[in-house]
């Protein structure tokens, strides 16, 4: 008999967390009487983090009292009490290996359908104090999983549960939790999964993600949790390049083309991708490594580079004043996940200054692969004279017939006019953009100092903008803030002694200290900004790039991610190393 044991509800409370507050609404307890299930949510449940819970498709969290008898077993609790895996439901039947993806119930006098399994999240670890129960959710095969309303009404403890259809294709909750999190992920199972209407749309831009690396045949990573395209660096740590030809591009903005200096061919890379560039150093000194976004085209046989002068950049003043055409320095291969997607959705392009860079490769991507896509180029300058690649923004537009260049100045030369040189003066805001009539639904990829992405986001956000349409890179300059307005710093206990850590995009290095359980801890140590969610090497979002050096994982990740690549939430340095932080 398949029944409703307890209906959990709880609110968004603050609890510690590593020396922190958070906000989170797992912990949930039981409540008499009968409840009213709407279409997004239980009356009387909060979901605080919309980002993994929450929504049409993960509208009610279920978990099996089966499982929670497996888990006082296995955990030897006998303190665990209905609701604190966080579930809405606590049922009887329905367990992970016999449910499937599109399946329906009925239950009281409201009607479900189930949607996904659980998303890994450390705060399932708070609620047990297991801080490792996101990972042992996903290896004992017991994730539980969500339903969508089809049809509000009331439930209770006690109801019973009647199943009224059958999910197509017949993949249980197990099973596609397996194919997501596992080190396995078959094409035909890919294949399949991709076939149920039901399934959520962020689990099917997983699996799409993972079925376009395996029929490209690329074997290792996780392109469905890291969000990358799943392609292997092309070669570990760096290789000698040469500078064939540099250009003035602005009074401060120089650029570089590099050709390797073995002859051999370079790698292709993704439009909006960076390299680390790593310059000499003197005897005794500690080599000078920083990221720059490639700008030119692919098959030029070179990769082009823009460097700003900035006046306490040691790099950047190094680059301009000895850099000369036939000398060498160490170049990374291509990395990042700043890219161009490849759907035809309309792109709006905006950056500010040297930001143009991956915006630049970016629109010489769509002029040579998809010419009909329609694109916004919005760049922002003080005139025409500090606009980098003027010249060739203009002509890749003229072969682009639904191109919209939109030159923003805020300090005009005395002969510029606007509405014939330029078209909008001063800086953009929440009215200009509003103003400028974008696509609805269309991408959006920004680039340039902090304070105009800052204000950039915000702006578009506050124009009803998803944050899932709003892609931007950040180069993080040590003088400057983040946009949490806390700039990266050394740890403020910087006594180790160990490998010498440098966190590449934020200008940050120190000898690694054993204090530190895991790199994730050491860039939070440093105010370096990073993202994260499980914290036990499952769910990807910290994966980084690993420019240099070896590491060592502390517990071994489900489904390893790729070469040059790193889960920093469980990993050490053996050596030296350089991330892409």
């Amino acid at each position: 008999m398949m029944k409703v044991l307890s209906v959990n509800v709880g609110m968004s409370r603050e609890v510690g967390f590593r020396g922190k507050l958070i906000r989170t609404s797992i912990f949930k307890k039981p409540v008499t009487g009968r409840v009213v299930v709407r279409r997004l949510n239980i009356d009387g449940d909060c979901q605080t983090d919309l980002g993994a819970h929450g929504g049409e498709h993960r509208a009610v969290f279920v978990y099996q009292a089966e499982s929670y008898e497996y888990w006082r077993e296995q955990l030897k609790r006998i303190d665990l009490y209905y609701g604190q895996f966080g579930e809405n439901l606590t049922v009887e039947g329905l367990a992970d290996k016999d449910v499937c993806i599109g399946d329906r119930y009925a239950i009281g006098t409201a009607v479900f359908e189930v949607t996904q399994p659980r998303v890994t999240c450390y705060r399932v670890g708070i609620a047990l104090g297991v801080p490792e129960m996101p990972a042992l959710l996903v290896s004992h095969k017991r994730p539980g999983f969500y339903f969508r309303v089809i049809q509000e009404g009331e439930i209770g403890a006690g109801d019973l549960i009647q199943k009224i259809a059958d999910g197509p294709e017949q993949m249980n909750i197990a099973e596609v939790d397996a194919l997501l999190y596992s080190k396995e992920h078959p094409k035909e199972q890919l294949q399949k999964a991709l076939k149920i209407p039901a399934l959520s749309k962020g689990w099917g831009q997983s699996f799409q993600d993972l079925l376009q690396s395996a029929e490209a045949g690329i074997t290792t990573g996780n392109s469905g949790l890291s969000g990358v395209n799943g392609r292997p660096v092309a070669w570990p740590g760096y290789r000698s390049f040469v500078v064939q030809a540099l250009h003035q591009e602005t009074d401060d903005i120089r650029s570089f083309e590099l050709r390797p200096a073995d002859g051999k061919p370079l790698a292709a890379f993704l439009p909006g991708q960076h390299i680390a560039v790593r310059l000499p150093a003197g005897p005794g000194k500690t080599p000078l490594t920083r990221m720059f976004s490639l700008c030119g085209s692919q098959g030029a046989g070179t990769y082009r580079i823009a460097v700003k002068w900035e006046q306490e950049g040691k790099v950047s003043q190094y680059m301009h004043t000895q850099l000369h055409e036939g000398d060498t320095l160490d170049v990374s291969a291509p990395r990042g996940d700043f890219v161009l997607s490849e759907d035809q959705l309309p792109v709006v392009l905006l950056s500010a200054g040297v930001g143009i860079t991956p915006l630049l490769g970016m629109l010489q991507a769509i002029r040579n692969s998809s010419p009909m896509r329609e694109v916004w180029w919005v760049h922002s300058a003080r005139n025409a004279a500090n606009y980098p690649f003027m010249h060739e923004v203009e002509d890749a537009g003229s072969h682009l017939p639904n191109f919209h260049s939109i030159k923003v100045y805020s300090r005009p030369a005395a002969e510029e006019e606007i509405g014939k040189q330029y078209d909008i003066s001063g800086h953009l805001d929440i009215t200009v953009l509003n103003n400028l009539k974008f696509p609805a639904g269309c991408h959006y990829y920004l680039c340039g100092p902090m304070g105009y992405m800052s204000g950039v986001t915000a702006a578009l956000t506050s124009l009803g903008v998803l944050p899932a349409q709003i892609r931007s890179e950040i180069f993080i300059n040590s003088n400057l803030a983040t946009p949490a307005a806390v700039a990266p710093h050394l740890p403020v206990d910087n006594t180790g002694a160990g490998p010498f850590v440098s966190f590449t995009k934020s200008n940050i290095s120190f000898h690694w200290n054993a204090r530190f359980n895991n790199l994730l801890e050491a860039a939070e140590a440093c105010d370096v900004p990073v993202q994260w969610s499980c914290r036990v090497g499952v769910c990807h979002h910290c994966e980084s790039s690993l420019l240099d050096g070896n590491i060592e994982y502390t517990s071994s990740p489900l489904d390893p991610p790729g070469t040059g690549r790193l889960l920093i939430c469980c990993s050490v340095p053996v050596t030296d190393i350089e991330l892409d932080l």
